[in-house]
C-alpha cells in the first residue's frame, strides 16, 4: 500500500495522474482549512475585521521564508491569471509598445495579455520557440530573437502548463535586467516543485500557485512584486485598503489584501502545508517522484512513436512530462481514460499539436504509470482513436 497516498482525499479507485492541473491537498492541511472556515463561521465580524491581519501576516510569513522574500512583498490571490490580470491591467501600455513572450505559455495568460495589448493598441509578442529543445542556449537565442527596441516587459512561465518544461528563466531574467526590461515570471508550477529563491531570481514579478504542488487547498496563490515596482499596480477590486482608516506599513498589501467579504481560509493553511512538506520528508520523496519522470518518459514517447519535447534530464523536466501524441480525438480520448480505466489524466491541445500530460507527485508510484502504459497500448490495439505518426 501507497502509504503517502492513504494521507491525501483522493479516490483509491482512480489512477491520480493530472496534479498538475489543480493540485490534491492532504487530509490535515484540508483539515487546517475546514477549521479556518469554522472559525470564520462561528464568529465572522471578528474574524474578518480583527484577526484577519495577523492571520494573513503569519501565513505571509511562512510563505516568504519558504520563497525567500519579504513577506510584506507578496499577496494572496485565488489563483495566477488573478495575479497576472493584476498586472497586465496596471501595467503602462502605450500604443506600439511589446510583451515579450513565448509560444508555450498558459491559454489563459495568453488571453488576459492579448485583451490588455489590444485594449491599449500594444503587441504580445510571442517568440517561436521551436521543439524539440534541444539545449538552454539555443533556447535563450530564439527567446531574444523577438525583442525589439519597443519591448517594455518579458513575461515567460518557469514550468509550461500543457508542455511541462521548464525554461530557463533565470538566465532570462538576468540578461533582460541587463536590458533594462522589467520581467514578469509565472511560476504556476514552482512552489513545491522546484527550489525557488526570489531574492536570487531577479524576476520583478512573480506568481505562483500553492494549491498545486505545494498542496494547499484549491484557491490558493501568490502574486509577489519588487518593492520599488509596487506602486504601478492598482487592486483589481478598490475595497477598503484605499484611502484605508487603518493604513498598514504596506500600500500594497491594503490594496490588494482587503477585499471585502470573501473567505480567505485556504491562504491561512501555508503554514500547515509546509510542515506537513517538512514532517513527511518532501524533498527526498520529490527527488523520487523527478525520478520516475526520468525513468519512464523514454517509454511512453516509443510506444506511440513520438519525440520528447527536450532532452530527458532534470534541467528540462522536474514532476511533468508532455507525450506528444496523434489522435483527432483529445477530449474524446481524455473520457475515454477515465471512464474505462478510471485514469485522471489530461490530453491537450497546444497550437494544433496534441499532449498527454502525466504528473508525479509524492503519492504516484511506477505502478500509476504502469497502469496508464497498459491502458494506451490496449487502446492502440482495440480502437483507432491513437494513431502512429507517418
Amino acid at each position: 500500500m501507497n502509504t503517502i497516498k492513504s494521507k491525501f482525499l483522493l479516490r483509491p479507485d482512480i489512477t491520480f495522474l493530472n496534479n498538475g492541473s489543480f493540485g490534491a491537498c492532504p487530509k490535515e492541511v484540508f483539515a487546517d482549512y475546514q477549521k479556518w472556515q469554522l472559525e470564520l463561521e462561528q464568529e465572522p465580524v471578528q474574524f474578518i475585521t480583527i484577526n484577519s491581519y495577523t492571520y494573513l501576516a503569519e501565513s505571509r510569513k511562512a510563505l516568504s521564508a519558504y520563497i525567500h522574500c519579504e513577506a510584506e512583498d507578496i499577496v494572496f490571490v485565488t489563483n495566477p491569471s488573478y495575479a497576472v490580470n493584476i498586472i497586465a491591467k496596471s501595467f503602462d501600455l502605450q500604443e506600439g509598445d511589446e510583451i515579450l513572450s513565448t509560444n508555450l505559455e498558459y491559454g489563459a495568460c495568453e488571453k488576459t495579455w492579448n485583451y490588455y495589448c489590444k485594449k491599449n493598441k500594444a503587441k504580445f509578442i510571442k517568440a517561436e520557440i521551436q521543439l524539440p529543445i534541444v539545449s538552454t542556449e539555443s533556447f535563450i537565442e530564439q527567446f531574444f530573437s523577438g525583442l525589439t527596441s519597443r519591448t517594455k516587459m518579458v513575461f515567460i512561465s518557469q514550468i509550461t502548463s500543457t508542455t511541462g518544461l521548464i525554461l530557463p528563466v533565470a538566465e532570462i531574467c538576468a540578461k533582460a535586467k541587463q536590458l533594462g526590461l522589467i520581467t514578469f515570471v509565472d511560476g504556476a508550477h514552482t512552489p513545491g516543485q522546484l527550489p525557488l529563491n526570489l531574492t536570487e531570481l531577479q524576476a520583478d514579478i512573480f506568481t505562483g500557485a500553492c494549491h498545486k504542488w505545494l498542496m494547499a487547498p484549491k484557491g490558493c496563490s501568490f502574486l509577489y512584486v519588487k518593492k520599488e515596482l509596487q506602486h504601478l499596480f492598482d487592486p483589481l477590486v478598490v475595497s477598503w485598503g484605499y484611502d484605508s482608516a487603518k493604513p498598514s506599513s504596506s500600500l500594497f498589501l491594503d490594496y490588494h489584501q482587503l477585499q471585502g467579504t470573501r473567505d480567505i481560509s485556504a491562504f491561512l493553511t501555508i503554514p500547515k502545508a509546509l510542515a506537513f512538506m517538512e514532517e513527511n520528508n518532501w524533498d527526498e520523496i520529490t527527488k523520487g517522484s523527478k525520478k520516475l519522470v526520468l525513468d519512464n518518459a523514454s517509454r511512453f514517447c516509443a510506444l506511440l512513436g513520438t519525440q520528447p519535447l527536450c532532452p530527458i534530464n532534470e534541467t528540462f523536466l522536474a514532476q511533468l512530462f508532455s507525450i506528444p501524441i496523434v489522435t483527432k480525438e483529445p477530449e474524446k480520448l481524455q473520457t475515454l481514460l477515465f471512464q474505462k480505466y478510471q485514469i485522471e489524466i489530461p490530453v491537450m491541445v497546444h497550437f494544433g499539436q496534441v499532449y498527454m500530460r502525466f504528473s508525479v507527485q509524492g503519492f504516484n508510484t511506477q505502478e500509476d504509470l504502469d497502469i496508464l502504459y497498459t491502458a494506451l497500448q490496449d487502446i492502440l490495439e482495440t480502437t483507432d482513436l491513437i494513431g502512429l505518426p507517418s
